[in-house]
């Protein structure tokens, strides 16, 4: 007889070490986002698939915790920003609870950066500047699928790609209300770099009275 022991073993693998680096309070820079901007051109330089992709993290009306991955596309000081259906699962969350988290894992690299923050929707104008620089075939998609509804098969999805793509030959789908972008608004860093027996470097970026406080965290 298989016991829930047996099945949890199973999962257990040969522990690796983690020596892709290490992090020192001397090495942060004073500003997270430079931090981050530093990493993320470290982990673009490595030359990592998908270094943008980053789990989402919002929380709807009945406080259930939802992730999904998503795109990085833009980011500065006052935000980090994607672009989604705003009618999806996340969106709907997002309009009743505006705050939520980011996750980057770069696992060549043993590193994650996760970010909290609020949410504020982007403009029509940085929406439509984001969108209109899409491929066809994206824009498509996006004008022609109701994110998260439920549909009966696959064919029903390209149908209606197929009718918008009849209603605009040229290829100029205009970007539909609901589709746009989203900015989060930090106000916590997190900085892990992954060391040798699971010791691993942890900082912190804290915001108080319109500065970053620095803090190592125990791993």
């Amino acid at each position: 007889m298989t016991t829930r022991q047996d099945n949890a073993s199973s999962l257990i693998e040969e522990r690796r070490q983690y020596q892709a680096d290490s992090l020192r309070s001397d090495q942060l820079l004073a500003s997270p986002v430079a931090q981050f901007e530093k990493w993320l051109g470290d982990a673009r330089a490595a030359k990592l698939i998908d270094a943008t992709a980053m789990a989402l993290s919002t929380v709807d009306q009945q406080h259930q915790p939802h992730c999904r991955m998503v795109l990085l596309k833009q980011f500065d000081d006052d935000g980090f920003a994607w672009f989604t259906d705003r009618s999806s699962a996340k969106g709907e969350n997002l309009a009743g609870n505006d705050k939520a988290c980011l996750l980057f894992f770069w696992r060549e690299l043993e590193r994650q950066v996760r970010i909290e923050g609020i949410v504020r929707q982007l403009s029509d104008q940085e929406s439509d500047q984001y969108f209109y620089s899409r491929p066809p075939g994206s824009r498509f998609s996006a004008a022609s699928s109701m994110q998260s509804s439920v549909v009966a098969n696959r064919a029903e999805l390209e149908a209606n790609v197929e009718k918008l793509n009849q209603q605009h030959p040229d290829g100029n789908v205009p970007r539909p209300s609901r589709w746009g972008g989203y900015s989060l608004q930090p106000i916590y860093f997190e900085f892990w770099q992954g060391r040798d027996d699971r010791l691993h470097d942890r900082f912190g970026y804290r915001a108080e009275n319109d500065s970053w406080i620095i803090e190592r965290l125990s791993p």
